[in-house]
């Protein structure tokens, strides 16, 4: 019954009813999901309507299923490279072309990703290798290949599985914290690839169908420095961001746009300790600061919060920095603390204007 499913999609392929294909693959797929074949040639279809993070979700699962299925490689890079991902793109098409080196086409798409990560500019330079990705030290190719393959998408589970564990994110201004309520989860069950703007979840228990949390991420992330910690509960993931800017959602959505935190992130900087005398002093022209911007200057939206903050930013010593940084951000930018005694052993709440409500949203 697959095989004759498989056949009508390829049919319907060929008379470029690309929609139809999909759904033929999707029917073959849902009675045998073992075949990677079968992934890989919906992943084709899926580029044919442009749904790109689609795409590179079956091609993820056709590597797992099979790592030597060159097409699938080839799939994954030309979905990376609509989606701009060039330097994972560049590894999936490294690792395909060891399989097929007589295929031009893996050749001619490397040096097309060449030339797009020479033009990025020079303040991101994204890394991409195995960096705990499998937390079992599997074969180093196959780690390589399903690392830099995470390119899993918006679709939250492939059609086959369904999702059996919870998850919630927390931000901080230099990392996104996910974690997964997973009970009782073995390290050699679990496998945790990142990407450039990818995060690829499976857990997968001896007896019980395998569990994927693949999404495309809000903002990019610094592969190399994203750890991953396994606890009788949870499983908790902390992604390195690439950007200091406020993730809105976990997940990229083009109708939602990247708002920047005007504050830098303190990295390996020395921390100064005023005198007591000098830090009076400072609190002193914080409040004359503070007081002068509310005579002169009626602050509205956004772009007035980003400002005051800035200010005070500026002329804050290190531990009000730290209470600025955790209440703005786990407050949902509605409360700004520069008192880290009374904000740095609790979770700050936050505290809408009258009239408002903060509505809390899970995903």
């Amino acid at each position: 019954m697959a095989k004759e499913l498989e056949r009508k999609a390829k049919e319907a392929f060929f008379d470029d009813d690309f929609a139809l294909a999909v759904d033929f693959y999707s029917e073959a797929i849902k009675l045998d999901h073992k075949d990677a074949h079968l992934f890989a040639d919906r992943a084709q279809a899926h580029i044919k309507l442009n749904a790109f993070t689609e795409a590179i979700s079956d091609a993820n699962n056709a590597i797992l299923l099979n790592p030597s299925l060159s097409k699938a490689y080839l799939r994954k890079g030309t979905a990376c490279i609509k989606l701009e991902e060039y330097h994972t793109a560049k590894l999936a098409l490294q690792s395909g072309a060891a399989f097929a080196p007589d295929d031009l086409r893996f050749s001619k798409l490397i040096q097309e990703c060449d030339r797009f990560i020479s033009e990025e500019p020079n303040d991101f330079v994204s890394t991409i290798s195995s960096n705990g990705s499998h937390l079992n030290n599997t074969n180093d190719r196959v780690t390589k290949e399903v690392e830099e393959d995470s390119l899993v998408s918006q679709i939250k589970e492939v059609t086959i599985n369904r999702p059996k564990y919870r998850h919630e994110f927390y931000q901080k201004p230099e990392e996104v914290v996910v974690t997964i309520f997973a009970k009782g989860i073995s390290t050699k069950d679990l496998v945790v690839d990142f990407g450039e703007q990818i995060l690829s979840v499976t857990i997968d228990v001896p007896g019980q169908d395998a569990y994927r949390f693949q999404p495309r991420l809000f903002g990019k992330i610094i592969p190399n420095n994203c750890k991953v910690v396994v606890l009788s509960t949870k499983i908790e993931i902390r992604l390195a961001k690439a950007e200091a800017i406020n993730w809105t959602s976990l997940e990229y959505s083009k109708d939602t746009l990247p708002t920047k935190i005007s504050m830098p992130i303190v990295q390996s900087q020395r921390p100064s300790y005023p005198s007591s005398k000098a830090k009076t002093k400072d609190w002193d022209k914080l409040e004359a600061l503070v007081k002068k911007e509310e005579k002169e200057e009626k602050l509205d939206g956004d772009a007035g919060l980003n400002k005051l903050f800035r200010d005070i930013y500026q002329n804050a010593d290190e531990d009000m920095r730290r209470a600025m940084s955790k209440s703005f951000v786990e407050s949902n930018g509605t409360v700004l603390s520069t008192d880290w005694k009374e904000v740095g052993s609790k979770k700050v709440e936050g505290s809408p204007p009258d009239g408002l409500e903060l509505k809390k949203w899970e995903y």
